[in-house]
């Protein structure tokens, strides 16, 4: 076998590797970003823990069959970028959906959530959900109001027998 062959095949077995290892993965279509937007959303998409790559769309597509992702085929024409994202599963569709509404030019074509392919409507979705610090202080937030409520309703009572007291 070749060399060039035995190297398609790595690239193929690491695309379908990271397509199963992370929480989110956004494709998206950057035609008509100049070099400097390109930067700039690599950037936030870093900030945030995202790779970022570019592949071709027929390694890509064996990457999908070996992944058992088969659906991912009907988006990988035109020039594909991958958003890979193994901690949040919010993150790269946040960074890109609000990245495309700033540079008409990108546009998410779909992606995989946690395993399964998932829509453009989907993402679009996923996108307008705070991120995972934002769930968590909610979370706490309703957790803390039943305590509040309680420290507040005796106060109220403590302040009521001190005056009846008096």
């Amino acid at each position: 076998m070749s060399k060039v062959i035995e190297q398609k095949k790595q690239v193929v077995s690491e695309i379908a590797e990271k397509l199963r290892d992370s929480q989110s993965t956004i494709l998206v279509d950057y035609r008509g970003l100049d070099v400097a937007e390109v930067t700039e959303l690599r950037s936030q998409l870093r900030e945030v823990g995202v790779e970022f790559k570019v592949y071709k769309n027929t390694m890509t597509r064996r990457a999908a069959e070996e992944a058992e992702l088969t659906d991912l085929n009907d988006v990988l024409v035109g020039p594909t970028a991958i958003a890979f994202s193994k901690d949040d599963v919010v993150a790269p569709a946040k960074v890109l959906n609000n990245f495309a509404k700033e540079h008409e030019a990108l546009e998410i074509k779909g992606g995989v959530v946690e395993g399964s392919v998932a829509s453009l409507e989907q993402i679009k979705e996923l996108a307008d959900l705070p991120n995972y610090e934002g769930m968590l202080s909610m979370l706490l937030s309703v957790l803390q109001a039943p305590v509040r409520n309680f420290a507040y309703a005796t106060k109220a009572v403590a302040e009521q027998k001190e005056e009846q007291g008096a």
